[in-house]
């Protein structure tokens, strides 16, 4: 005889969730249910919907529309209470800690559920350093009494994983949380998920555009398409890559090793050959870097890939947009000794910079669009009002890079982080710098969008621009560079991979960290 299965009980479960900004809908009648015990991926292209769906969930936006369940009650409009209650930690893509408090005050700040709660100087250095010690016992031992605004994007990443992992929630929503981190520190991440999973039946939902990664720590996923549930529950044994990636309507962009071929990769590196030696007459500038016996030279047009532990590639970055002193560095153009007192002045002599960290050291959340596409212009040319020149330019790029806002004097926050993105990089693309620095790119961008990135990149090495970029993503230095300078795990550099040489495991060997 057949007995019917019992229906399963979920941690939290939302129905027909609706969401606008304006005349933008968002969400459009959303389901998602997450069970205990289970890591649920919630995969989906940019501007799907996903971090507006954590955030509502999360406290952080009110519901236009249906209906939260969580723990088997009802939710309100809005469940801040059930953050403030410890219940639900989040995450978020772009980091939300406190830059003018230490590293101890902001692991501890969440636990101080009451306003008249004491401080405890003494308890809170105990607790940072627990919390991160799940992940790095080294960073939390040195850095716990340090303030934030200190920290490097890739230390403050773990201290907001450290956060919300050490809060004791019945539920984690974690945003991106890997876009920062190495392999290593990945690893050790996903362990610490696994461990509190089958100690406390913690639920955790996971964005990630990395399917390697979801692949090693999701048991189930849910898609979201156009603010709508494209795939509800599925376990991920049962679902391909390409079958995930049609489900989000990115079927022509699969970013998976195997879809680059030999061949392809050996015509993007005499491409890059043939436009470095045309162009360097355009730029007329050889970079040279050296330290510590090793050096790297970079004609113009030139793509050279960064890879290793963040502090290696952090500190050459600094030096080379003046940022810092060059310090340790030797940095030439054609024999000429160069070092900038400010990052402006590195601007106005050709040299673009994108950071990682587009929320702190990137985009201007309360300005327009208008005013984040031409920000580097108006550094190198000392302008604040906005001409009739630049608003024609500000529209040429927005199609250029189909890019979709209702204006160009809307703000930021209503486009993705994938777009947003795209905005950094538009600064420099009609400004045509002799050297492009790069960091972390695409971090938290789908398949599509870093597949626009990286012609992007490819189209301004052409018409001449040097690139460095940075990336714990081995395979994306393995597509787009012909050569990749490697640090050690103290950021020492060990030296560079050429040609054949740039694939992920003798990456892997060069910096002591898998790929």
């Amino acid at each position: 005889m057949d007995y019917p299965m019992p229906e399963q009980r979920y941690l939290l479960t939302a129905r027909s969730i609706v969401k606008s900004f304006g005349p933008t809908n968002v969400l459009k009648g959303f389901d998602l249910s997450i069970a205990s015990g289970e890591v649920h991926a919630f995969l989906g292209g940019n501007g799907a919907g996903k971090s507006t769906l954590i955030k509502i969930i999360s406290g952080q936006f009110e519901r236009d529309g249906g209906e939260l369940e969580f723990d088997g009650q009802a939710i309100g409009a809005s469940v801040g209470g059930q953050v403030a209650a410890g219940t639900i930690a989040v995450v978020n893509q772009e980091l939300a800690l406190l830059p003018h408090l230490s590293v101890a005050e902001n692991i501890a700040m969440p636990r101080l559920r009451r306003g008249t709660a004491k401080y405890s100087e003494r308890a809170s250095l105990a607790l940072a350093i627990e919390a991160l010690s799940l992940i790095d016992p080294h960073f939390g031992r040195e850095s716990a009494d340090r303030p934030v605004s200190s920290l490097t994007l890739h230390e403050r990443q773990l201290v907001e994983i450290a956060r919300a992992l050490g809060s004791g929630a019945k539920l984690l929503l974690l945003d991106e949380p890997t876009a920062n981190l190495t392999a290593a520190e990945t690893g050790r991440l996903f362990a610490v998920i696994r461990r509190l999973i089958a100690d406390t039946g913690l639920a955790v939902l996971f964005v990630s555009h990395r399917m390697r990664e979801i692949r090693q720590i999701a048991d189930v996923c849910t898609i979201i398409r156009d603010g709508k549930t494209a795939v509800d529950r599925v376990a991920l044994d049962a679902i391909t890559d390409r079958e995930i990636v049609e489900c989000m309507g990115q079927s022509v962009v699969m970013d998976d090793a195997a879809a680059k071929s030999a061949e392809a990769a050996e015509a993007v590196r005499s491409d890059q050959t043939a436009v470095s030696q045309a162009s360097h007459a355009v730029h007329g500038g050889t970079l040279r870097i050296e330290r510590d016996g090793v050096s790297i030279e970079a004609p113009a047009g030139a793509i050279i890939g960064l890879a290793g532990a963040p502090g290696g590639p952090s500190s050459l970055i600094d030096a080379l947009t003046g940022m810092a002193t060059t310090g340790a560095w030797i940095i030439t153009r054609d024999g000429t000794r160069v070092s900038y007192a400010h990052p402006s002045a590195g601007a106005r002599d050709g040299v673009g910079f994108v950071s990682g960290d587009r929320s702190n050291k990137g985009i201007l959340a309360t300005l327009p669009i208008v005013d984040n596409l031409v920000a580097s212009s108006r550094v190198i040319n000392r302008r604040n009002v906005v001409g009739r020149a630049e608003i024609e330019q500000g529209t040429q790029l927005l199609a250029a890079l189909k890019i979709r806002a209702g204006s160009l004097w809307d703000l930021p926050a209503t486009l993705s982080g994938g777009t947003q993105q795209k905005l950094l990089i538009a600064r420099w693309l009609l400004l045509k710098p002799r050297l492009l620095v790069l960091e972390e790119p695409t971090r938290g961008v789908d398949i599509r969008t870093k597949r626009e990135i990286y012609a992007l990149i490819r189209k301004m090495a052409q018409q001449g621009t040097t690139i460095v970029w940075w990336s714990t993503e081995y395979i994306e230095l393995v597509e787009l560079c012909d050569t990749v300078l490697a640090f050690d795990l103290d950021g020492k550099p060990t030296g560079v991979l050429r040609h054949a040489e740039v694939n992920e495991t003798q990456l892997a060997n060069a910096t002591g960290m898998a790929a």
